[in-house]
């Protein structure tokens, strides 16, 4: 078993860590996504460009990435699904090929979470909506969000996968850091706005 998990994880990770908001823009000529805005390679980045289509195609690629992960890891065993998605988020925060410097890991969370638990999912998804057409900010809908993940993981009845997505959030908060500094400052950028 502990070697599925392994194997599970280096799965995940290998797929988490295609960086599809670089490649697209690239390929898109639009060069390195990286030296605008946040100089971050996910989707809310990439819609700095001005281009609302490669923003929408890099939130997808990358949840897909964890749904994916989930998916194929559980069809060798179904144990071995959360580990998977754990290892495609983290391959998304810490590419190999881009000097484990990644994304945030928001849409890849939900990828897995999409995988694991699609009712939740969709509680994220209303929940995110919601606090970005109140405020305007991606990074406080995403931190509102990853609380009620676990929250209600657990009160529906899966406390082992809470678990998991306690442990995903903290990660989340971790990477959001910056972000949570400049929304305490009045500084954050909304969602839509080019630096």
């Amino acid at each position: 078993m502990a070697y599925g998990i392994v194997l599970a994880l280096v799965f995940g990770y290998l797929l988490g860590s295609i960086p599809f908001g670089l490649l697209i823009t690239r390929a898109a000529g639009l060069g390195d996504v990286r030296n605008i805005g946040s100089g971050n390679i996910g989707a809310t980045n990439v819609l700095r460009t001005g281009n609302k289509g490669l923003a929408a195609a890099t939130l997808l690629l990358d949840a897909l990435k964890g749904t994916a992960a989930v998916l194929i890891a559980g069809r060798f065993a179904p144990e071995l699904g959360p580990w998977a998605g754990l290892g495609a988020f983290l391959g998304h925060l810490f590419p190999v090929w881009l000097g484990f410097k990644g994304g945030k890991g928001v849409a890849t969370y939900l990828g897995v979470l999409t995988a694991l638990a699609w009712q939740v999912a969709l509680i994220f998804a209303v929940v995110w909506l919601a606090v970005a057409f109140l405020f305007r900010y991606s990074s406080l809908a995403a931190l509102t969000a990853a609380v009620v993940v676990p929250i209600a993981l657990y009160v529906l009845g899966s406390p082992e996968i809470a678990g998991l997505f306690v442990l995903m959030s903290l990660i989340v908060f971790i990477k959001h850091r910056a972000n949570i500094a400049r929304l305490l400052a009045g500084t954050e950028s909304k969602i839509g706005a080019k630096e």
